[in-house]
């Protein structure tokens, strides 16, 4: 299985909203949400894979994109 690859599609809103997600959760005390070190490798894999992937992490309205994202993404009542 070390040689398999996995594919993972995401639409543009999820995958900012993960990226955020992401980032907020490497800025957090991760001993307590992950506790095992070898979760680090994918969770970092993934977060930089994102990093590239997303031009708008750098736009001026970053914060105003990520929320109109969360609410296309939120399920209706």
């Amino acid at each position: 299985m070390s040689d398999s690859q996995v594919t993972i599609e995401l639409t543009g809103d999820e995958a900012l909203v993960l990226s955020d997600w992401l980032h907020k959760l490497q800025m957090t005390d991760l001993g307590r949400v992950v506790d095992d070190p070898a979760v680090w490798a994918p969770i970092h894999r993934i977060a930089a894979t994102l990093d590239k992937a997303l031009p708008e992490l750098f736009a001026p309205d970053y914060d105003q994109r990520v929320e109109a994202a969360r609410q296309r993404l939120r399920p209706e009542d």
